[in-house]
């Protein structure tokens, strides 16, 4: 008989010491039964080793793999032998067990991988940030109380989410904590760690309560959407007894109250508007746009085009970002170097070549002390479209290339999906008639996986060859 084995692991969701345990014990062919699961918090009567290393990985059917993450959260103590016994069963002979719905084993461990999504959608639905000052830097801690071993799991949807700000997350198990660099895990927190509140939290309550609407109330959808348990960390929740209360009062007021027609913007009038300056160059053109107060409030100053009149190749991007915003010029940050350093590789001179951006204004969400790029609506993009096609009849060059999608909707009025469209293109809207070549931003490229960079750099500095090669043919 087969001495008994236990097996410790660390407290919390233990993935990667279970794996190695699972594949050591696999290969040894310890069956489920003789296997004991032990925490570190809660020692074996009979002694225990740590979670073996494994020698080599488990040729695991791909949804048994898929579920082992999900499960190893839970907070069922039985939640590894029952994966093991799973696994065993996956590797004699039953392969196609987690297709068998009905079996109990596959039932409960289902049961528990979708106990973990949904605490991870409450995680990522109900956790709020509060502001707070780390030696004068600007910092952002929340509190979370979890039903299961997730934070692991939940943190690099923050990440993500979040990347520009640096942040902590205390639950009472433990803590994630980003720096704008790296991710970590600490000890557990308390929510007395939390700030109370912060100007960010007043304003959100005062959306919530003026977004509310009195005649869709449901009390109980709300509890079973989110549970009372999470309140006491959400800032609009303090306002929910109140406008429960007003609910049918306001209800009334709304139905007494005359229908409005809602005052609606005039693209065609700002545009009309803008045709009547009639400028007669580059430079008239320009200094109208200089003048002229952006369509969303916040950019520093317009960013002109920049090149020479007469140009062969005109590149045409988005709008400006933050850098551009401060220098009052076009691709001069990260992505703009990006660019560079592409042409230079292409044997394009960028000194040599107009570039420009659809929108001529900055917009951006404040984050903190950061300004973060935010991307111009349908109608931002055709209010400034009459600027950008008189800045090009004014450059007059022979090819256009328009960086990624908010470009090819300038030039298109369409929105066209650049991998279907990417290459030579005829842009011939109105009276905007070019040649034109479509290719990605290069701001797409800096938000690629490191893994995805180096092709995706290949392959738009082929793009900018062959635009190098157009643009010489089109000259001659």
């Amino acid at each position: 008989m087969r001495a008994p084995r236990t097996i410790l692991l660390r407290p919390g969701a233990d993935l990667t010491g279970f794996r190695d345990a699972a594949r050591r014990l696999a290969a040894e062919g310890v069956p489920p039964e003789a296997v004991t699961w032990s925490l570190e918090s809660a020692p074996s009567l009979f002694g225990s080793e740590a979670a073996p290393q494994a020698d080599r990985p488990l040729s695991l059917p791909r949804a048994v793999a898929a579920l082992i993450p999900q499960v190893v959260p839970h907070r069922d103590p039985e939640r590894y032998g029952l994966l093991y016994a799973l696994i065993w069963r996956a590797l004699h002979g039953e392969r196609h067990l987690m297709e068998v719905a009905s079996d109990p084993l596959v039932h409960r461990l289902n049961l528990m991988a979708k106990a973990i999504g949904r605490d991870l959608h409450k995680m990522h639905a109900f956790l709020r940030f509060r502001r707070t000052t780390d030696d004068g830097d600007e910092r952002y801690v929340a509190w979370f109380e979890p039903d299961h071993h997730i934070l692991e799991a939940a943190a690099p949807f923050f990440v993500r989410r979040f990347a520009g700000m640096r942040w902590t997350i205390l639950t009472p198990e433990g803590r994630a904590v980003w720096d704008g660099d790296a991710l970590t895990y600490g000890p557990p927190g308390s929510r007395g760690d939390v700030p109370e509140g912060d100007g960010f939290e007043a304003g959100w309550q005062t959306y919530y309560e003026t977004t509310f609407n009195p005649a869709r109330v449901n009390p109980k959808a709300m509890r079973a959407e989110m549970p009372k348990k999470y309140w006491r960390n959400m800032p609009e929740t303090a306002s929910i007894p109140a406008l429960l209360r007003g609910a049918a009062e306001r209800t009334a007021q709304m139905i007494e109250r005359e229908p409005t027609v809602p005052a609606r913007r005039e693209p065609a009038r700002a545009v009309a508007a803008m045709a009547d300056q009639d400028p007669k160059n580059l430079d008239e053109l320009n200094a109208i746009i200089r003048r002229t107060e952006p369509l969303v409030p916040g950019a520093t100053q317009a960013v002109l085009g920049e090149g020479p009149p007469g140009a062969s190749v005109a590149f045409v991007g988005e709008q400006p970002g933050d850098q551009e915003d401060l220098k009052g010029r076009p691709f001069v940050g990260p992505a703009g170097q990006l660019l560079s350093r592409a042409m230079e590789e292409a044997g394009i001179d960028r000194g040599g070549s107009y570039l420009t951006n659809a929108v001529k204004h900055f917009k951006f969400t404040l984050r903190g002390k950061r300004r973060i790029h935010e991307k111009p609506t349908a109608g931002e993009v055709s209010h400034y479209r009459w600027w950008l096609d008189r800045e090009l009849e004014f450059v007059a060059p022979k090819l256009v290339v328009a960086l990624g999608a908010t470009a090819v909707l300038a030039l298109t009025g369409k929105a066209i999906p650049i991998t279907r469209a990417r290459g030579p293109f005829r842009f011939d809207r109105h009276e905007t008639r070019f040649q034109g070549f479509i290719t990605v931003h290069p701001s797409y490229l800096l938000r690629l996986p490191d893994e995805a960079k180096e092709e995706a750099y290949a392959a738009f500095v082929a793009d900018l060859k062959r635009i190098a090669t157009l643009g010489a043919e089109l000259s001659a």
